[in-house]
């Protein structure tokens, strides 16, 4: 595989997982995955100081300023953050943030020096209009796709149902944005599935050509089957 294989955790509104921040926990990278972890705003500075690869769940993109319970970019970036995720699918529900604003955060994580892992992907109601690709265009239509960027497909009817897109459904949104890219990024963005992956289905997912890793929730808070996640796709990393 071209593209080394990124397995992040996104831990939600929970505190870290027992142990997590040991120096023999599973949430640190191996020889050839990435792991990353997106803690709380209050567990942050623990899994940085711990050499954990970091990421805010949130950043806004203005650098100060009257936004109560809000951190920014920078500051994100100032407290050792190497990541942030930018308009994940219960923050554009819970929060209304809309493609413009998420575009917007990607911009500015970049203009300080975070990767971000954008999430984008349709809703059940939209699936079962056949209006998934048309969602997808539009959620990407104003991302810097011309930089440095990850993309985090997430079918908003699979996260936290147990549901799964099938390794099928899955690729083909994947070859979507993959095809939407610009030609220059077409090969080197990584692409992560985030639809309740888990160790039953993470070999069949990540064995798709444009499935380049995993945007975990529930998994990543049980050590135990983030392990298991990790070994899959570390063995075929070593494979290919």
């Amino acid at each position: 595989m071209s593209r080394r294989i990124l397995i992040a955790g996104n831990w939600k509104m929970n505190s870290a997982p027992e142990g997590a921040c040991t120096e023999s926990s599973v949430y640190h990278s191996t020889e050839h995955v990435d792991v990353a972890v997106f803690p709380t705003f209050l567990d942050l500075e623990e899994c940085i100081a711990a050499g954990i690869l970091t990421g805010g769940q949130f950043g806004h993109p203005e650098a100060h300023g009257a936004h109560t319970g809000d951190i920014s970019m920078a500051m994100l970036k100032d407290n050792g953050c190497s990541m942030v995720l930018c308009g994940h699918s219960e923050r554009r529900d819970h929060h209304k943030e809309t493609n413009a604003h998420v575009a917007q955060q990607a911009k500015a994580a970049l203009e300080v020096g975070l990767h971000p892992i954008v999430c984008i992907g349709e809703t059940e109601a939209e699936r079962e209009h056949n209006e998934q690709e048309d969602v997808i265009r539009r959620q990407m239509a104003d991302l810097p796709l011309n930089a440095d960027i990850t993309i985090a497909y997430e079918p908003v009817w699979a996260i936290g149902t147990g549901n799964t897109a099938t390794p099928e459904q899955a690729q083909e949104i994947h070859a979507l944005i993959r095809s939407l890219l610009p030609e220059e990024r077409t090969e080197s963005t990584r692409i992560l599935y985030g639809g309740s992956m888990k160790p039953s289905n993470a070999q069949e997912l990540l064995l798709q050509p444009d499935i380049d890793g995993g945007l975990i929730g529930g998994a990543s808070l049980e050590p135990e089957a983030f392990g298991e996640i990790i070994a899959i796709a570390e063995q075929l990393s070593q494979d290919n």
